[in-house]
């Protein structure tokens, strides 16, 4: 059975981007498109959160707090896939949760790599 890696993120065309790389490389991929849908969605087996840190309704900062909160969730990966490349952006989201950071635009195989790496 292949992992399951949720990626969040308001813009449809990244969602999809990244959607195609993770399924390509054989991961099932829920998409989200804001933090309050992924928790919406956050239900059976998931093995990576792959968001984006500026949406409406809740950010990826929320969210990852709101994810390392729900029991069974709460050692999952979450990488923040991001424009924001700030050290103290970096550090808030770690400080929150995050597993790691990529920053956009981003290399297919960068993203591959990182989903193997998280999931070994």
């Amino acid at each position: 059975m292949s992992n399951t890696i949720m990626t969040v993120d308001d813009s449809a065309s990244v969602r999809q981007m990244v959607s195609l790389t993770l399924k390509d490389a054989g991961y099932s991929v829920i998409e989200a498109c804001d933090g309050k849908d992924a928790l919406a969605k956050l239900s059976g087996q998931i093995d990576l959160i792959i968001t984006d840190l500026n949406m409406p309704n809740m950010d990826g900062i929320e969210l990852i707090k709101a994810v390392r909160a729900t029991a069974g969730y709460k050692f999952v990966p979450i990488v923040m896939l991001t424009t924001e490349s700030q050290a103290g952006k970096k550090e808030e989201g770690k400080s929150a949760g995050a597993t790691g950071w990529i920053v956009k635009p981003f290399k297919p195989e960068q993203l591959v790599a990182v989903a193997k790496k998280l999931l070994r």
